[in-house]
């Protein structure tokens, strides 16, 4: 029984570990984009894991190179061995990254990622100096919580680098959201100047940012920002760090990667979740001579395993093949026309934002830009009990987030959609 379940729950796991729901879910199937839960209702599924069951539920394609691996009783080896399947996925990853002459480097999540590529940063420059963005996420571990622009997720003061913050891209609020996307990319680039030259010894080591802001509530700033500081970077020597843990792989639709928006070629790229569709799968890709800037050796004793990157090739192989980049732009944007149309005008919908299959609903309270967490929570909810899963977040937890498979169907998008204006008009008590 769940509650049952949910009892033992919290006898034996730590209370910061959050729970999604009143009554909390435990799913025990799934096929496509649909998962089951212990009492056997089937929802539709737009949270995806976190945006990383990025193909969807019991793909016979990945299944099965899985179960061919296994099938050969090797389930690790580490990587003080060859591995065929991590180096065929390093190669296939080091084409697609768009870096010349690229490494890769497996771990086993987004917070491993970063904190390699935080690692690989500091000793290629000599500095304990970061560059971080206002309102970002970058994981759990001591460095990429120190990087970590939101107070609700950084668990501890303390931190190993110096870390100086930029302005993020938020239209709602803030210093630079009135300003138009041309004025706010200008201001932002005086903004990286001024940090530079108060905030700084000069000789930093990298800029961390995420393209479109995962935890942050899916804000991104407009496109073209990444290369107005890129040419500020460039000037100092300092490196360009892009966290595509939830950007990458084509979810937003118009590029492969979140950084191809703003024209730019990052020095090292992280990345992690939906490549692994499940399967712990993650790392950072850079420029040979950054990524070889560590002195002593480092390994990742699971990062890269037999099992995960032939879940990773697999991955990579259906993605390309049915061309899931274009199908999460054409998907997505059913989703996000049909957003703004119907909910869009709302006096407690302050912004719908995103891009592909990464879109997010701000609430706020009726005339202003107050934060609305409870109207947030009740759509949510309401998502929930009309059979579609969401996700929340943002820096005030008013923000409704979906990251749905890229394989959704124009079909289920238009399902999920008429759930999701329901559900808004439902909670905030809007006539239909």
């Amino acid at each position: 029984m769940t509650d049952d379940l949910l009892a033992r729950h919290r006898a034996v796991l730590p209370s910061w570990m959050p729970l999604y729901y009143a009554e909390p879910l435990e799913l025990v199937s799934g096929s496509g984009r649909r998962v089951t839960d212990a009492q056997g209702r089937s929802y539709l599924d737009f949270f995806g894991g976190v945006l990383t069951n990025m193909i969807g539920y019991d793909i016979p394609e990945i299944r099965e190179a899985v179960e061919r691996q296994l099938a050969t009783g090797i389930a690790h080896t580490s990587t003080l061995y060859l591995i065929r399947q991590q180096v065929e996925l390093a190669e296939k990853i080091a084409r697609r990254s768009g870096i010349p002459d690229a490494r890769v480097f497996f771990t086993n999540s987004g917070t491993e990622a970063n904190e390699a590529a935080l690692l690989v940063a500091t000793n290629h420059r000599r500095s304990h100096q970061i560059l971080a963005v206002r309102n970002s996420y970058h994981g759990r571990s001591y460095a990429a919580m120190g990087v970590t622009g939101n107070r609700n997720w950084s668990a501890s003061g303390l931190n190993p680098l110096q870390v100086a913050w930029l302005h993020s891209g938020d239209r709602v609020r803030g210093l630079l959201a009135r300003l138009s996307a041309d004025e706010q990319v200008d201001a932002a680039v005086e903004d990286l100047r001024e940090v530079l030259a108060t905030q700084t010894a000069g000789d930093v080591a990298a800029l961390i940012a995420e393209p479109i802001q995962g935890v942050g509530g899916f804000v991104h700033p407009p496109d073209g920002l990444f290369a107005g500081w890129k040419k500020v970077l460039d000037e100092h020597g300092i490196l360009f760090i892009a966290d595509e843990v939830q950007t990458g792989w084509g979810r937003t639709g118009e590029h492969f990667w979140g950084y191809q928006a703003h024209g730019v070629t990052p020095d090292l790229l992280t990345f992690a979740k939906g490549i692994g569709n499940g399967f712990a799968l993650a790392g950072v890709v850079g420029r040979a001579e950054v990524l070889e800037s560590v002195a002593a050796i480092s390994f990742s004793t699971f990062g890269g395993n037999p099992i995960s990157t032939a879940a990773g090739n697999a991955v990579l192989d259906y993605l390309i093949a049915h061309d899931l980049q274009a199908n999460a732009a054409r998907v997505g944007a059913i989703l996000a026309d049909g957003l703004r149309s119907a909910v869009g005008g709302l006096d407690c919908v302050a912004e719908v934002r995103g891009k592909g299959l990464m879109l997010g609903v701000e609430f706020v309270r009726p005339g202003g830009s107050e934060p609305d967490p409870a109207l947030t929570n009740r759509v949510f909810e309401a998502a929930r009990d009309g059979g579609l899963l969401t996700g929340k977040g943002g820096l005030h937890g008013n923000v409704l987030r979906m990251g749905p498979p890229l394989t959704l169907t124009e079909e289920e998008a238009r399902e999920g959609l008429a759930i999701l204006v329901d559900a808004i008009r439902t909670a905030a008590g809007v006539a239909a």
